[in-house]
């Protein structure tokens, strides 16, 4: 069966094992636990489903450890996660402002590993939205913990714009990873989510010379089981 790959970056307690746990497996993760490298699941995806279209595909979905550390032998680390992305899920906590604002530090580690990120996250110097004018990979931003907010406090949250969106303007999904309703069949939030797995499968099938993008490795086909691995730092 034909795949892509999709990387789930963020900070380290944003919730991205427990979101790629959801996704794969549609159930709570009961002990979620700190990602050592990089932990792989997959999804069954039917693209375009319920057309003449409609065919099924893989969806890797690469959990990639958070770890904010401004070491160049971390990044060094995880650049062998970047190489042939088809898509990116982009993961911050609604609770922790600081995450949303660290995305653009994500976005520059792994759309732009010709440049060196400094060890400051966030500053007004370190960020060059030209870098990121021609990015043709699809991006999808995902806010958790929703649960976690106050009702009277939950419209100031949701209309802040995570810091990615306003460069990238992808779409934006809030749920509480905790609750598989956020994600039930025909909700906007499935919606979106099929919306941008079907975009990651054009580009990657569909809208490329060759119906591929170069250096895509022909890996071993996956059985019907969820593939689980983990690489260790």
């Amino acid at each position: 069966m034909d795949r892509v790959k999709v990387l789930v970056l963020g900070d380290s307690g944003v919730g991205k094992s427990s979101l790629v746990h959801l996704l794969c497996q549609n159930q709570v993760l009961g002990n979620p636990s700190w990602t050592v490298g990089c932990s792989v699941d997959v999804r069954v995806h039917d693209y375009k489903e319920g057309t003449p279209e409609e065919k099924t595909y893989y969806i890797e979905l690469w959990d990639v450890g958070g770890s904010v550390g401004s070491a160049s032998s971390v990044k060094s680390t995880r650049a062998v996660f970047y190489n042939s992305v088809n898509g990116i899920i982009f993961v911050h906590d609604l609770t922790n402002k600081k995450s949303s604002q660290n995305l653009r530090r994500w976005s520059l580690e792994a759309l732009n590993r010709d440049l060196v990120p400094t060890g400051v996250l966030v500053t007004n110097g370190d960020y060059d939205r030209e870098q990121f004018a021609d990015n043709q990979i699809p991006l999808l931003v995902i806010g958790t913990k929703l649960d976690q907010i106050h009702e009277t406090k939950r419209h100031e949250v949701l209309t802040r714009t995570a810091f990615l969106a306003e460069d990238f303007n992808p779409e934006e999904i809030n749920l509480d990873c905790t609750n598989p309703r956020y994600l039930a069949a025909g909700s906007s939030n499935a919606v979106k989510l099929s919306r941008f797995f079907d975009k990651v499968i054009e580009k990657r099938y569909f809208l490329r010379e060759g119906n591929q993008i170069p250096g895509f490795p022909d890996r071993k086909r996956f059985g019907t089981g969820t593939l689980k691995s983990l690489h260790y730092d």
